[in-house]
């Protein structure tokens, strides 16, 4: 029902979301967006596969695909909320499309708070590290801090943030 209110009332932001969805899934052409005929309340998230006629419910794609255009959707909407917050966003996601989606998170920053929390070393790598916030554990409580830029910099030359991340040099690490 919220594509279809996009759809209807604010068609930039609605095209803004098909077109990042065909980025990530190039066999996808647009949504078929419909009241159900016995409860005109409900709309069932159908979509229409490249140039064909045939209608492909939400059943048909992949966790992944169903992710990304949850996340392009709430990114993309017009009236975004003062905050939003998502933990692990990459799941299932390739890695093209987490780079989309590092993309999206980064537009929808510029107008509103982003608090993402990750485990990918390939959505940490879209990022710089003053946009990046490491939580340790410390005096059993969560301890956020930002990178050291200086203590980093050097590093930076020969790696990238995630591969920092993984070599623990940015911490982040159980212990």
């Amino acid at each position: 029902p919220f594509l279809f209110l996009l759809r209807e009332k604010h068609a930039d932001h609605y095209k803004l979301i098909v077109e990042s969805i065909r980025r990530v899934a190039p066999f996808f052409n647009d949504f078929q967006l419909r009241p159900n005929p016995l409860n005109p309340d409900r709309i069932q998230l159908e979509w229409i596969e490249g140039q064909s006629d045939a209608y492909f419910n939400a059943n048909s794609l992949s966790d992944g695909t169903l992710r990304f255009i949850c996340l392009a959707t709430l990114l993309l909407q017009p009236n975004l909320p003062s905050t939003i917050l998502i933990d692990e966003p990459e799941l299932g996601l390739h890695p093209f499309a987490i780079q989309m989606l590092a993309s999206l998170l980064q537009q929808a920053s510029s107008r509103t708070q982003v608090i993402v929390s990750t485990q990918s070393v390939t959505l940490v790598n879209q990022f710089t590290p003053d946009e990046v916030i490491v939580v340790n554990r410390g005096e059993g409580q969560s301890v956020f801090g930002r990178l050291n830029q200086d203590e980093i910099a050097t590093w930076m030359d020969d790696y990238s943030l995630g591969e920092l991340w993984e070599k623990n040099v940015l911490g982040g690490r159980p212990e």
